[in-house]
């Protein structure tokens, strides 16, 4: 006999973090998904050299967690797999849903919406499952995924402007890959689309990310 899989739903609790102070000084809330090994915790280090009296930053934290190496000292997390992808997806949008629910944040900020590596897919896919207006969205070293189209888009503003960052050295693109990433970039969103290669591997680059505020 086959073993048989079955669903059901309950309720669960995760983490996040946040970055300085949101107060009435504030300009930017950034929303900022980070790759898979990271916690959300350290992923922040990334973003300290923004102005803090400006800038708030919320990091998310990936829900599958899991130990890095045969050591067991050192914890990752991971955003998604290959299993169970659609439900994990909508676990994920309500798990954002609530964040913002919490943050309660101001009309009046720039919201800021970046994906690292991993955290490309929930980014772009938080924004288009759930209409989510920002002024800039960075997609920094990762996939765009493949269901996405350019009428998930349209709902954005056209001063929203779309920033593709990735390493020249990275050994996770090859040149097939970037001219497809490029090009899936370019057709989702036209001429608002930036591109910014750098010299470098598969690394977060605060230079980058300094320069687009």
């Amino acid at each position: 006999m086959n073993p048989t899989e079955k669903e059901i739903s309950y309720n669960t609790t995760n983490s996040y973090s946040t970055l300085n102070a949101l107060t009435a000084a504030t300009k930017n809330v950034w929303l900022v998904c980070h790759g898979m090994g990271y916690l959300s915790r350290y992923f922040l280090k990334y973003f300290k050299t923004l102005p803090a009296s400006e800038n708030y930053i919320i990091a998310p934290q990936a829900p599958s967690k899991y130990y890095i190496k045969t050591d067991f000292k050192h914890v990752g997390a991971c955003w998604l797999t290959k299993e169970n992808t659609v439900t994990d997806t909508d676990n994920l949008m309500r798990y954002l849903d609530a964040i913002f629910k919490k943050e309660a944040l101001p009309d009046s900020t720039n919201l800021i919406v970046l994906g690292y590596s991993q955290g490309v897919s929930i980014a772009m896919r938080y924004l288009a499952k759930r209409q989510k207006t920002c002024a800039q969205l960075i997609l920094h070293s990762g996939g765009i995924p493949k269901e996405l189209t350019a009428a998930d888009f349209l709902y954005l503003p056209k001063t929203t402007s779309v920033t593709l960052v990735y390493g020249t050295d990275d050994p996770y693109l090859t040149d097939a890959r970037i001219a497809h990433e490029t090009e899936r970039a370019r057709t989702l969103f036209g001429k608002r689309l930036k591109i910014l290669p750098f010299e470098g591997k598969h690394i977060v680059n605060t230079a980058i990310i300094n320069s687009l505020v």
